[in-house]
């Protein structure tokens, strides 16, 4: 029986008596690989930020991202949602400017009258409230003087307050259309006054994320978190997700945007997008901006390291309890998981979850309904599967010579990581589909070996139904 034979990598032929013993790593690694989540988060940013644009940031704190980029910019309420969803998160963040001759929404709260009992005043700006003492005899232009001092004292918030004969303005400390986003909602308990409060509106172009993509293209995310919902901004997302994960780069990524408006805008958003990287979190009639949603609901993604495990459930902690006639019905999530939205439900205990995470991607190139891609966790699923074969080949073979030695090898290696993969419930049936796995060497290229490898991704157990019968 010949014996098989010994490549030697740094000993080469020695006439000089010894002992010579090289170390090979190569087969030290008999894992798969680890699959922590790195999330990439583009953020708009203000000028007060010590960061420079378009640099990513490690950020550790919501403190850190207000360092950065700005206290009360959307990145540091993005740095809140996300951190305060999960803590452990591997967080970096982009930022970006706002866009040359954009706009800076506004709003105001009107307070009127003259004060008659105590009371209060209670503001809420972007789900943070402001309550300000009334005494009788107190007049609206006290009451909202008042009121912009404690606005300004909490330099945290997305506005910058200004008073003027009971009426105080807000303005978006960014500008762009993202600031339309801002609600503002008012009600006073003392009477005599009366308050009225009127949401951001008025901020015009935001700035393009392309810039901001294209800077961190050979980063290797996992994650990539859009902070505006727009056609144009998610559009541009898309296209960065097909080109890093193709199969030639080969770094597979998702990407995330909130919604919280209308179930049809929200289901022509994702008819517009029709992608398997991209996953639309509806967090209907919310007062947290789409930018916030998004970065809460990546965060939880990135909680779950397991790529085939089902989301349902999964709570996002910052996220605001949504008025009861907003919430949507059985028949509404329906209608959204079948048009590539995932719709998020007020939970026991009034948790925000998620009621099953899915993509955009609904029909094929033809038009005709596809759910190969339905959930969110097939993409991640195949890609770990990808990642996890690339990178065995690679510590396996990094300099192997091509002969008809070599195919069975790369099979061998192979099989062994779908086995793997299967003992972690990742892929099922390895050994019912292991004759489709094939490794052969190209017909045209004699340098290159080609491989098929059959991967039956393992589903979530979404639906039970049963019967049950009667017996008298």
């Amino acid at each position: 029986m010949s014996s098989p034979n010994i490549s030697l990598d740094t000993i080469g032929t020695n006439r000089k008596p010894g002992q010579y013993i090289e170390f090979n790593t190569r087969l030290a690694v008999r894992t798969l690989p680890g699959n922590t989540q790195k999330v990439l988060m583009i953020v708009p940013m203000l000028a007060s930020g010590s960061s420079a644009p378009l640099v990513i940031q490690n950020v550790f704190s919501d403190e850190e991202a207000a360092t950065y980029f700005g206290r009360g910019s959307m990145a540091h309420l993005m740095a809140i949602a996300a951190i305060g969803a999960y803590p452990y998160l591997q967080l970096q963040m982009m930022g970006i400017s706002d866009a040359a001759g954009a706009v800076a929404a506004t709003g105001k709260v009107t307070v009127t009258g003259t004060a008659s009992s105590n009371g209060k005043l209670s503001v809420n700006i972007n789900n943070t409230r402001i309550d300000v003492g009334i005494s009788a005899a107190d007049t609206a232009e006290t009451i909202a003087a008042a009121l912009k001092e404690l606005i300004t004292q909490k330099d945290g918030l997305p506005v910058t307050a200004t008073a003027n004969a009971g009426e105080v303005e807000l303005t978006c400390r960014h500008k762009g259309a993202f600031g339309n986003d801002i609600i503002v909602s008012s009600s006073v308990t003392a009477t005599g006054i009366t308050a009225a409060a009127a949401t951001l509106t008025g901020g015009n172009v935001d700035p393009d994320i392309t810039p901001a993509l294209a800077a961190a293209f050979s980063a290797g995310h996992n994650i990539v978190v859009s902070p505006f919902a727009t056609q144009d901004a998610m559009t541009a997302l898309r296209n960065h997700l097909t080109n890093v994960s193709n199969a030639m780069e080969q770094r597979g990524a998702i990407g995330v945007g909130g919604w919280r408006k209308s179930l049809s805008t929200g289901i022509l958003l994702a008819e517009s997008l029709n992608e398997g990287r991209i996953t639309l979190g509806w967090h209907n009639g919310s007062v947290k901006t789409p930018a916030q949603i998004a970065a809460a609901y990546a965060a939880v993604i990135a909680s779950e390291e397991d790529p085939a495990r089902p989301l349902n459930t999964l709570a996002m902690s910052t996220l605001d309890v949504t008025p009861v006639e907003s919430q949507p019905g059985r028949t509404e999530q329906e209608n959204a998981l079948r048009n590539g939205l995932t719709p998020f439900e007020i939970g026991p205990g009034d948790k925000v979850q998620i009621v099953r995470a899915i993509s955009t991607y609904t029909k094929n190139a033809q038009g005709v309904d596809d759910v190969a891609l339905l959930d969110i966790t097939t993409i991640r699923t195949l890609d770990y599967v990808r990642k996890a074969c690339r990178e065995r080949i690679a510590l396996r073979f990094p300099r192997n010579k091509l002969s008809s030695k070599t195919p069975p090898k790369v099979r061998s290696e192979l099989l062994d990581v779908l086995y793997k993969l299967e003992d972690l419930e990742i892929i099922e049936e390895v050994d019912a589909n292991k004759d489709g796995l094939i490794v052969e060497r190209d017909s045209q290229d004699v340098n290159q070996l080609n491989g098929r490898i059959p991967a039956d991704v393992v589903n979530g157990l979404h639906v039970f139904a049963g019967r049950i019968d009667l017996l008298l």
